[in-house]
């Protein structure tokens, strides 16, 4: 620095150093450092370009974007215990941040940072002036603006300005608004006294110092004084040693140079916290001679303590169904307008999301899995899912899967996927499995909805059927023979419809269809939020009323829960409460409960239900606790995928296992010891065992005995052969049933082959096939 502009620096330093000062002597001495810096740090001819806008009123006008707003804070995800406690599962965020008070901060983090960074911040009105001086002159001599000066307001001002662009919509903006706050300019550090002028013209110093301690980075995605003890020592911020204290303010202007996380870091850290924090601190007063000796004889030695981030940190195998959280709020206009907002917001935004997740019910079911099947199999690739739901409101109370999650792409270890089984595509689900059988239940609540019953006889004999004699009218004509066989007899003769579905017999439910409208029967499963998971329509073909549809078990298990709760469907919610960083509640995604049978209609049906369970296809699955159960087994072409959904009054369950990819057949495996077709009911058995002890259980409603034990004339059904079929004779009225088919598992037909055997983008495969455009497809029983 030339030595005449020194001396003037001098001069001026040694007047307006030494004791506190009277506010308007502050205010005074705030205007000649704005006008001497100008004056001084700006070339001639760059004056008028640069701080011409900048008018009388640059000490009075603070704009409301540089105010002092909500930080960017860590959300958080939360179960719920069985006694209505929670259980944080997950902290979700981009800034690692706890905002606290000023009396939960330590005074040894106070000193420090002031003693370091701003030793007359107490004196000042914004900008020191001896120090703005000084770095002007100097920045005359470079030339440029190798100097800043900078005090902690105006530190305070460019973090907020650093925030904010964080907190804009497009990754454009926040690369601009981000480069303006940051990059070394005289327009920039102009604009940054100016505003550090007008904020402490309206903040306390206490209100400052507090607001930079709380948004200051500490290193990586640490932010705030909070965060950073937790996580660089394990305590609270009131609690940080003197020793502590000074290691984290030395890495506030170098944070990820001198983070203490990375062991290289730790002498350069340990150099600064010495030499200049503790120093300082001695020098200010701030500390004693023995607590600096003390101190600096004190190594830094980290206690790295990791936050519970993210959903890849959830306990009891709620990894999936955290995940599926998160999807439901990028999903979700409650968040945002798009999706990359959304997230933004809720990682930034300092949420606490309270669960439906049981905490109970998901231990006992991710212990089933584990018991059960294992996250990987050389024989196959293994998948399974259990989902269950409360009936009448749509509360996921457990959601478990086989497989490791891992959100890293670059991860292909067997056994480890992001996918969630449980689920759509469009909520980071696959994109569905066949789910057989257990479809023959929206067959069974239209023959009813049409005025048939249980008591009817049907044909239950394996005919080639032709497709043109199927009304189906939302999905177009279809012809051409179509085949499907049962499990078990091919000619079993006539049976009553309860016997068709206990036994669920395969060419009986075809029979019934080719009496209805096929699109009816997919609008009884859609009016209980049935669909498809890759977002397709339905497929309303012949095949389809014995499950070629691919389904999500979180959607097989809403709509059973419907049947369950006297025809009430409740759209499968996650979200109890949503809690924003005021304390203020937001009303969560409903589950917009509709009734979708007439309770007759699903009383019976239920009714009809306890026949698998009790003396039929489900029979193992029963957990013969005291409780009543209904339920329905499924199982694809060459047992690729088996099912069991079904329900108590307070839970319904629905289980998968079968192929994620391929098309192994589950009868040649054993999963973990067990037999690879009946793992189904073990894993139901031991669920619904577990979900009835903690949660009970009642009886359901009476069936509409006019739709159990009436009669319709006409109601048997003689399927249309092909011309080279030879006919089956038409059964009479006074047909004798015929012996209930001898079945130890649910009939299994051919799937057809599939349209596509690729998963769906960004999904995974779906689980078999689908019925082809002539409705000559056929699934599983």
């Amino acid at each position: 620095m030339p030595e005449r502009p020194q001396r003037l620096v001098a001069a001026f330093q040694r007047t307006v150093d030494g004791t506190q000062r009277p506010a308007g002597l502050i205010l005074l001495l705030s205007v000649i450092a704005a006008l001497l810096v100008t004056v001084l740090a700006v070339p001639a001819m760059a004056v008028t370009g640069v701080y011409a806008s900048r008018s009388v009123d640059v000490l009075n006008t603070l704009p409301d974007y540089i105010r002092p707003t909500t930080l960017a804070q860590k959300s958080e995800i939360y179960g719920t215990n069985t006694d209505g406690s929670t259980t944080l599962l997950a902290t979700v965020f981009d800034q690692n941040r706890q905002d606290v008070g000023w009396d939960q901060i330590s005074q040894y983090v106070k000193d420090a940072v002031v003693s370091t960074e701003d030793p007359r911040f107490y004196e000042h009105a914004g900008v020191d002036i001896a120090s703005s001086l000084r770095a002007a002159v100097g920045n005359v001599a470079s030339g440029g603006v190798s100097s800043g000066a900078s005090t902690i307001t105006m530190q305070y001002v460019r973090n907020i300005l650093v925030q904010q662009a964080t907190q804009l919509p497009t990754q454009a903006e926040r690369d601009a608004a981000y480069a303006a706050a940051t990059t070394e300019s005289l327009d920039r550090k102009l604009t940054e006294m100016r505003l550090a002028i007008a904020l402490e013209k309206q903040y306390s110093k206490e209100d400052i110092l507090l607001g930079y301690l709380n948004i200051a980075n500490f290193g990586g995605s640490v932010y705030g004084i909070e965060a950073a003890a937790n996580y660089y020592y394990g305590v609270s911020a009131a609690n940080l040693t003197l020793a502590q204290a000074a290691t984290l303010a030395a890495t506030v202007n170098a944070p990820n140079a001198l983070r203490i996380d990375q062991a290289e870091n730790i002498p350069d850290n340990e150099a600064r916290r010495n030499e200049d924090v503790l120093a300082s601190m001695l020098k200010q007063k701030a500390i004693t001679q023995a607590q600096y000796d003390e101190a600096v004889a004190t190594p830094v030695t980290p206690n790295i303590t990791q936050p519970t981030t993210g959903c890849q940190a959830a306990a009891i195998g709620a990894t999936y169904f955290c995940d599926y959280v998160t999807w439901i709020v990028k999903n979700d206009s409650t968040f945002g307008d798009t999706a990359d907002a959304r997230w933004s917001n809720f990682k930034q935004g300092g949420y606490k999301l309270y669960t439906t997740l049981n905490m109970q019910l998901q231990a006992n079911a991710d212990s089933t899995m584990k018991q059960y099947v294992p996250a990987s199999s050389e024989e196959l690739d293994l998948g399974s899912s259990i989902v269950t739901v409360e009936p009448g409101t749509g509360r996921i109370l457990s959601m478990a899967q086989n497989t490791t999650f891992n959100e890293d792409s670059t991860v292909t270890s067997p056994g480890v996927t992001a996918v969630n089984y449980s689920t759509d595509i469009d909520y980071g689900g696959s994109s569905g499995f066949q789910v057989g059988s257990t479809y023959k239940v929206f067959t069974l609540a239209e023959w009813l909805m049409q005025g048939h019953t249980l008591s009817d006889r049907v044909s239950g004999n394996a005919v080639t059927w032709d497709t043109s004699t199927f009304t189906n009218t939302c999905g177009g004509a279809s012809s051409g023979p179509y085949s499907p066989a049962n499990d078990g007899s091919q000619r079993p003769g006539t049976m009553s419809v309860q016997s068709a579905l206990t036994n669920s017999v395969n060419n009986a439910f075809v029979a019934m269809a080719q009496k209805m409208d096929l699109c009816a029967i997919r609008d009884v499963a859609t009016s209980l939020g049935v669909h498809r998971a890759d977002g397709a329509p339905l497929e309303t073909y012949p095949a389809a009323i014995l499950g070629t549809n691919e389904i999500a078990p979180v959607t097989m298990a809403a709509a059973f829960a419907g049947i369950a709760a006297n025809g009430l469907y409740c759209s499968p919610i996650a979200i109890d409460k949503i809690v924003d960083p005021t304390g203020a509640e937001i009303t969560p995604p409903s589950a917009n409960c509709q009734q979708a049978l007439q309770p007759n209609i699903a009383a019976t049906v239920a009714y009809a239900m306890l026949g698998p369970i009790q003396s039929g296809t489900a029979t193992a699955s029963d957990p013969d606790d005291g409780i009543t159960h209904i339920g329905k087994t499924g199982t694809t072409d060459n047992e690729q995928a088996t099912w069991m959904v079904g329900s108590s009054t307070k839970a319904t369950t629905a289980v998968w296992v079968g192929n994620v990819t391929g098309n192994v057949s589950l009868s040649d495996i054993t999963s973990n010891g067990y037999d690879g077709a009946s793992v189904r009911h073990r894993i139901w058995r031991s669920v619904m065992t577990g979900n009835d002890d903690v949660l009970g259980g009642g009886d359901f409603p009476d069936p509409d005995r006019a739709l159990v034990n009436g009669s319709t004339l006409n109601n048997q059904s003689t399927p249309t052969p092909t011309p080279t079929d030879t006919p089956t004779p038409t059964p009479t009225a006074t047909d004798a049933p015929a012996p209930v088919p001898t079945q130890t598992t649910d009939p299994v037909v051919p799937v057809p082959t599939p349209t596509s055997t690729a998963p769906a983008a960004g999904a995974g495969a779906a689980g078999g096939g689908s019925g082809t455009g002539g409705g000559s497809g056929t699934a599983g029983g």
